[in-house]
């Protein structure tokens, strides 16, 4: 295959980090290659180089004539009164034989948008990536490049990028921590780690081929490591001897020594290096109890959608619930009945006396900008008490990866990945009888979710896991509950038998449209319960105009939440410190709409 981009010796530092150094590789035409590392490798950087966005600092890289990469971020981000049509038609060059708005009908068609003219701010997480996945497109690149396409996609979601991915023409690169997403879709993978000679490691195949590669070759790192430690023992040995004579070829022996202590460090270094993971172990209580969390007939509606009705479930220790389904479907809402934080329409929820519940929530609401990384790990003192035994907030930080001379940074200033770890950090420090998990692995490298995925296996309580890594839920989940998106609830015992019946749902009933209408609210009065009183004028006022106020909410709060990453205020404590801010207030508005809209609808339904 004719190779369209050709990478020598590229080296990349940040003021006080090396990324990478001495890389060489090279993409060709119809390749599919999987970009993985730990956080902090450089990943990112280096497709920005590739793409021509960025420079490196040593190194070259060489581009077919002619040939075009288009680099598409981790966030799809549009300006205010975008929508599908202009955003395209804005990337397109002058061209005579189709109008700018025909040819971004075509590309918008191509990835399944039906309403152009529908604003951007009101799409879901899903569309807005397909929206960035056709700007690129109508570029016509040779090279798509993806930095973790899959984040903050539902299942279905995902499924339909591979799906694209698997069956377009172009050449793609992409970043993810999505195991399943780089098995079905990868021709080649490419892990960047300061584990391998040159910094990388490569595999042709999927990413079972990999894993497979990748053991074979540190194996063998590793007993050459043996190997060569044998040789500089003898070295030393020889040395303490004295050199007799001084002769030409005992200097050479001399040098050979040094060279080989050189060899042997670096080797030491390389295996050390992919050792290096989250140490994770969440703290279950002692209790005896085997019924944790009853939910009985429970059903939720909000503002005239309803969500779920009719659940029977029982948490137990030991069982561990995949809870699937599209978002809005009531994954999270599910979840806030569970905690407590909501309650139920109808039915009942039964909680065993004293339940402890530790909740993972994605939006990462109760990290503080300002706060500096020791202040979040270790609120009060030096000291944090895990599993009966006191231990200091540096050993603490170890456990996740981070320096002591890190303990000073503001919580702002870290990367997606590094607050994750400290949302986990806390998690642990709290005993638990019921986790419930929503979007976990959301910016976690490949080693730090196979540490997770092991915790949450020794977890001996009951858990509860919503997120979009297939790979994790296959491992974790002992059985499933899908939510239909039409109010159904149904138990599955494998996630294949959920895509099934997904599937066959989609066959039988005509396919959703890809930019939805507002459904009108439709009263809902199960047999049996009283008529509430009438809204007054005013509150239906307010509750006719709750779907909409909700959605403009979650929509301001998706948007402040994308600000936090932007590298330009996470650089800066004080934007930091703002933007922080303002997200905790954008989730607490959207929290409190819920809240009246759920009461609304109680003085309605007469509970």
């Amino acid at each position: 295959m004719p190779s369209l981009l050709n990478v020598r010796n590229l080296a990349k530092s940040h003021p006080s980090n090396l990324l990478f150094e001495g890389v060489d590789l090279q993409v060709a035409t119809g390749e599919r290659i999987g970009l993985i590392g730990p956080n902090g490798a450089g990943k990112s950087t280096l497709m920005k180089i590739l793409a021509g966005v960025d420079a490196p600092d040593a190194g070259e890289v060489a581009r077919q004539k002619g040939t075009t990469q288009i680099y598409v971020p981790q966030d799809d981000r549009f300006p205010d009164g975008e929508t599908p049509m202009s955003a395209v038609a804005g990337e397109l060059d002058d061209d005579d034989r189709l109008d700018p708005e025909t040819r971004a009908a075509i590309v918008l068609s191509r990835l399944g948008f039906e309403d152009f003219d529908r604003s951007v701010s009101t799409l879901s997480g899903g569309w807005r990536k397909r929206l960035s996945l056709a700007c690129a497109l109508a570029h016509d690149p040779d090279v798509l490049m993806l930095d973790e396409p899959t984040n903050h996609l539902d299942l279905e979601g995902v499924v339909w990028l591979e799906q694209f991915v698997k069956q377009s023409n172009a050449t793609f690169m992409f970043v993810t921590h999505d195991r399943r997403f780089l098995e079905n879709t990868a021709t080649r993978v490419i892990e960047l780690s300061k584990a391998y000679p040159g910094g990388t490691f490569e595999a042709e195949g999927n990413y079972t081929n990999f894993i497979r590669r990748k053991e074979e070759f540190l194996e063998a790192q590793a007993a050459a490591q043996s190997i060569l430690a044998n040789r500089v023992r003898r070295d030393t040995a020889w040395l303490r001897q004295g050199i007799q004579g001084r002769q030409t070829r005992n200097k050479t022996q001399v040098d050979d020594a040094t060279t080989r202590r050189g060899e042997l460090k670096a080797i030491k270094d390389r295996n050390a290096a992919p050792t290096k993971a989250t140490s994770i172990d969440f703290q279950a209580t002692d209790r005896k109890t085997k019924r944790l969390l009853s939910l009985h007939g429970v059903g939720k509606s909000m503002g005239g959608k309803h969500l779920f009705e009719g659940i029977d479930l029982t948490l137990t220790p030991g069982r561990r619930l995949g809870l699937v389904g599209v978002n809005g479907s009531g994954k999270t809402t599910l979840l806030r009945l569970m905690s407590g934080e909501l309650e139920p329409d109808v039915g009942t929820i039964k909680r065993a006396a004293e339940l402890r519940t530790v909740v993972f929530s994605q939006h990462r609401g109760t990290l503080v900008a300002e706060q500096t990384l020791q202040e979040a790990l270790c609120p009060v003192g030096d000291m944090v008490e895990f599993q009966g035994r006191m231990v200091h907030v540096s050993g603490w930080a170890k456990r996740f990866l981070f320096e002591p001379d890190q303990l000073s940074t503001y919580v702002g200033n870290l990367s997606g990945g590094e607050q994750a770890r400290v949302l986990i950090a806390n998690l642990m420090l709290d005993p638990a009888d019921v986790l419930l998990l929503d979007e976990p692995t959301n910016d976690l490298d490949i080693p730090s979710l196979e540490v997770l995925e092991e915790a949450l296996l020794d977890f001996p309580g009951a858990l509860v896991l919503v997120t979009h890594d297939r790979f994790m839920l296959e491992r974790i989940a002992t059985e499933y509950l899908g939510l239909d998106d039409a109010g159904g609830a149904k138990i599955f015992q494998t996630h294949q038998q959920w895509m099934e019946h997904r599937a066959r749902d989609s066959n039988a009933t005509p396919a959703r449209s890809a930019t939805p209408k507002t459904k009108s609210p439709v009263e809902t009065i199960p047999d049996g319960r009283k008529r509430g009183r009438k809204l007054s004028y005013k509150e239906q006022r307010e509750h006719d105009g709750m779907e909409n106020a909700i959605l403009v909410a979650e929509t301001e709060a998706e948007a402040l939440e994308a600000a936090t990453t932007d590298p330009a205020v996470a650089s800066d404590h004080a934007k930091a410190a703002a933007a922080f801010e303002a997200l905790s207030a954008g989730q607490e508005k959207v929290r409190a709409l819920y809240a009246r809209w759920a009461e609304l609808e109680s003085i309605q339904s007469g509970e």
